[in-house]
């Protein structure tokens, strides 16, 4: 039997690695063009944090595209390694982090203060998959205060766009509005969603996330706005990385770098146990999709392990961290492309033969497109809306998911005065007025799941419908 084959209501054939299930393309699953195609034209997305890299760190376009194809490389990963999700940034964290490493002056302290806290995400994270320990951690949080952190995180990325003085928005006002309400209605609008099962072309259009946005912005930025977005320059050929640039002058192992201290790695915790939180959110997420996706394919066994997850986005932030510092960080997954993927993954073999396939073929893709220079020249006059666009839909869904974790108006409350905190002073101020007001309100038990009166209960939703 071929080893693309498998049994109804087996797993896709794997050789075993310890946690892992290591597979090849055409080998352990079937290449999904389709996907891959997909891929090509969504890399779009991931291009979008190289602004943010120069006009944060510093760093000159070549060095920031750099970063972006090693971290596509390890976006390969978690398929190969048998976990079916498509990894993508901590979008919602992009912000705090942002945040975090401005209060230090640029160059050495602040790629030292990106160091620093990059790697201790990712051997905490690494160590809670390792042991299995990533839900009693999260579980130890207050919801009050979980639901703070998600919410400050939705506050920061809108803030972070529309600041008046050096807000994103202002570079480009008018794409940034047509393109976010096309993107909003496509993604979010009850009255889209009643009709586009209507018509095949409106379902595709919708599985595309905000790239349809996107490409409007390559159309009316250089009509309307031609200062801030010129016309595309095509360059034909293939992206050269600049990787000697990278080590020697921007990583740790670089003598202009350096290592950061001790003292360093101790100021960044508070930060990364917010970030884990909302890095917990989405792996919840990320199940949540998959178990449901699993009910319409009896015909395969997909074997989703939280802690699997963790160990990889822990491995991705450690070697990003030493050999590509990087401001969007390895999250556990994209959470648009992955409702994309198992959506179309309902539609039975024929559409796609395994969701590993899918989400593998479809990183695949993205990691393809990188290295192709009129993909990467076509896009990058609209890399600032692309990644505006970005930040305010995962800004939206942060502050819904974080209210919907709040149990009763108590913890509302005091997840409101924890995401403003968090947004204005950052993660160890927002934990510290966090525990002090569950002290207050809650007693010594607040760690405890707190009995809610009917009255004070949250009315119950479901974070997947309207």
């Amino acid at each position: 039997m071929s080893l693309l084959q498998r049994e109804h209501g087996q797993e896709q054939p794997f050789i075993p690695a310890g946690p892992f299930k290591i597979r090849f393309p055409f080998i352990h699953y079937r290449f999904e063009w389709a996907d891959y195609a997909q891929g090509l034209v969504m890399c779009a997305v991931c291009l979008g944090i190289i602004p943010l890299l120069q006009e944060v760190l510093g760093m000159p376009f070549e060095v920031a595209i750099t970063i972006v194809i090693l971290n596509g490389f390890l976006y390969c990963w978690h398929a190969h390694l048998g976990d079916p999700v498509v990894p993508g940034w901590i979008t919602p964290a992009i912000p705090l982090l942002v945040a975090y490493v401005k209060a230090f002056p640029e160059g050495v302290p602040r790629m030292h203060a990106l160091i620093s806290f990059e790697l201790t995400l990712g051997i905490f994270a690494f160590v809670l998959g390792v042991t299995g320990m990533a839900k009693r951690f999260v579980d130890a949080i207050p919801n009050a205060i979980k639901a703070g952190v998600l919410i400050g995180a939705g506050i920061a990325a809108v803030t972070m766009i529309f600041r008046p003085d050096d807000g994103r928005f202002w570079k480009s006002p008018i794409t940034i509005s047509i393109c976010l309400g096309l993107a909003v209605f496509l993604l979010f609008s009850n009255m889209y969603k009643s009709i586009r099962h209507r018509h095949k072309i409106l379902t595709v259009i919708s599985d595309l996330g905000i790239m349809p946005s996107i490409l409007v912005a390559t159309i009316i930025g250089p009509l309307f706005e031609p200062s801030a977005i010129p016309f595309p320059h095509l360059q034909w050929g293939f992206t050269v990385p600049h990787v000697v640039e990278l080590f020697t002058q921007w990583t740790p192992w670089s003598p202009r770098i350096g290592w950061p201290s001790v003292g360093m790695f101790l100021s960044a915790i508070p930060l990364v146990v917010a970030v884990y939180i909302v890095l917990f959110g989405e792996l919840i997420q990320a199940q949540a999709l998959i178990e449901e996706s699993s009910h319409f394919r009896p015909d395969e066994k997909v074997d989703f392990n939280p802690n699997r997850n963790n160990i990889i986005v822990g491995l991705r932030n450690m070697i990003m961290s030493t050999f590509g510092p990087d401001i969007s960080m390895c999250g556990p997954m994209w959470a648009a492309m992955q409702v994309v993927e198992t959506d179309r993954y309902k539609h039975g073999r024929e559409a796609m033969d395994s969701l590993i396939g899918g989400v593998a073929s479809f990183r695949l893709g993205t990691f393809t497109g990188y290295w192709l220079s009129p993909i990467v020249t076509f896009v990058k006059p609209i890399l600032n809306t692309a990644l505006s666009l970005t930040l305010l839909i995962q800004g939206f869904v942060a502050v819904r998911i974080g209210v919907l974790k709040a149990r009763s108006y108590n913890d509302l409350g005091i997840a409101g005065i924890v995401a403003g905190v968090l947004a204005v002073k950052g993660a160890a101020w927002a934990f510290g007025v966090g525990i002090i007001m569950c002290l207050l309100i809650y007693g010594r038990n607040f760690f405890a799941e707190q009995p809610v009166k009917a009255s004070e209960q949250v009315p119950p939703h479901n974070i997947y419908c309207d």
